[in-house]
Formats: structure tokens, sequence, C-alpha cells
């Protein structure tokens, strides 16, 4: 018998999967049980629905993404390599976050979730860089705009409209928090 910690957490790499290779919609929880090996009962003893696996997968991804880039701000890496990252965190994720994105809007779960993943991310800027508490709206505001631009990147919507992703990397690095000198 699987220990409940393990069957949660393949549940959620097997969500993580399905919902960024079918998105959201596309996705059922009989399909996130069978791929993580488990019948569909075995989700609902884990998980109340498919918007709370799915809840649980973005503060998984909120958390990994904080953690990659942490070690390289950590480590000195050069602002270029920071953005790279982040684009490729975007990148791996992208059907997902596209979901995400249209259940920020319809999903009143899923819009706090992202509204409480934003806070954490500015506090946990505003502590990493001793700014203070002033500079949280100027935060919050690099934050949401390094977050589209990053997605408008891969998905492609700079490139119709002929600007470089050369160009949208620059933009993103110029916003980069620690760009920011305390008020």
């Amino acid at each position: 018998m699987a220990q409940p910690a393990k069957t949660t957490q393949q549940l959620l790499q097997a969500a993580a999967d399905e919902f960024n290779e079918q998105g959201f919609q596309g996705t059922d929880t009989n399909k996130i049980a069978q791929r993580a090996g488990f019948s569909p009962q075995t989700f609902y003893r884990h998980y109340p629905n498919k918007t709370a696996v799915f809840v649980a997968v973005y503060e998984a991804w909120e958390s990994q993404e904080r953690q990659g880039l942490e070690s390289l701000v950590s480590k000195g890496a050069a602002p270029a390599n920071i953005v790279d990252a982040l684009i490729r965190q975007h990148r791996n994720y992208r059907i997902f976050r596209r979901s995400l994105r249209l259940l920020s809007v319809e999903n009143d779960a899923v819009r706090c979730a992202r509204a409480l993943s934003r806070q954490r991310q500015v506090k946990a800027i505003l502590s990493a860089l001793s700014l203070p508490a002033s500079m949280k709206q100027d935060i919050t505001i690099r934050l949401l705009q390094i977050e589209r631009l990053a997605d408008g990147l891969v998905e492609g919507e700079f490139k119709d409209l002929g600007v470089s992703d050369k160009r949208i990397k620059e933009e993103i690095a110029g916003l980069l928090p620690f760009n920011v000198q305390g008020q």
C-alpha cells in the first residue's frame, strides 16, 4: 500500500503532466488518477476536485520557479541567465500557464490562489533585497510585467508583432527586482 504523502505527490505530478499536455479543460480527474497508477477513487481521497489539484500544481510550480531563481541570484548569475531560466520555466509549463491565465479570470479559487502566490513572491523579494514596504506596489507591478512578457514571449505573441525575443529578454532584465533601489 502506498504512503499517503507519496500517493499525493504521484497524483500531483500526474496532474501537472496532464494539465501541461491537455490544459485544464482537456483534463479530468480519471485521467490524472490513471496516469498516476491509481483508481479514480484514490484521487478523491487526496483532492476534492480538479480545481484543488490545479491550485496545488500551481503552488508547486511557483515554489520550483522561486527556488530556481533564488539559487541563480544567490550565485550572482547575470541578469540574462536569470531571464533565460525564467523563460525556460514558463516555456516548460506553457499550456499549464495558458490554463492558469484563463482560470484566473473564470474561477475564484484560482484567482485567489494566484493573488496569494503573487503576495508571497512580493514579500519574498522585499525581504531578500531588504527593500522597504513602500516598494510593494512597484515590485508588484514589475512582477506582473515580467510574468506577462515571459508568457507573451513563450506564446509567440511578440514574434507575431515583429518584436524579437532578444528585445523582450532585455525588457524583462530591466524589470528584475534587484534593479530596484529602496526609496
